[in-house]
């Protein structure tokens, strides 16, 4: 007579079910870890940028003795304005590598108004995250130094 012989190998749905809920735990964990990282690394970018255009816009002023009108706006940078009276001594090629203005990390524009309001020669910004100008996560050229949660 021939002995059956019954092999109990293989994973229990108990087992299964007890890794699938670890793993969704980690998942949740690590995706909310890199949801952070990256809203704090399209902050930085924003913050970069800015500081970018002050630079060009400070030797936009230096060959041409004023900064962009608000009309003009930070195109001005990579296009000569119309008014020769306001781009004088406007330099060949632009002000910004690449001659393209950037938009923001949230793929907006950035906001210019010359004279600014809160600061003298120009306000220069970025709507944050949630489009809108004039809330709290706007990234603005007067204030870098914010903090933001």
């Amino acid at each position: 007579m021939k002995k059956m012989v019954l092999s109990s190998s293989g994973f229990t749905f108990i087992e299964i079910m007890v890794v699938v809920v670890i793993i969704g735990i980690l998942a949740t964990l690590v995706g909310t870890a890199v949801i952070g990282r990256i809203d704090e690394a399209n902050i930085a970018k924003a913050k970069s940028d800015i500081a970018s255009l002050q630079g060009a816009l400070q030797l936009y002023k230096l060959d041409n003795g004023n900064y962009p009108t608000t009309e003009e706006g930070i195109e001005a940078l990579v296009k000569a304005p119309a008014s020769a009276e306001t781009s004088k001594n406007w330099k060949e090629g632009g002000y910004l590598e690449g001659g393209k203005v950037p938009l923001d990390s949230w793929k907006k524009p950035y906001q210019y108004l010359s004279p600014g309001i809160n600061n003298p020669n120009y306000d220069l910004w970025s709507c944050g995250k949630d489009g809108e100008s004039g809330t709290e996560d706007d990234i603005e050229s007067w204030n870098l130094d914010k903090t933001y949660k």
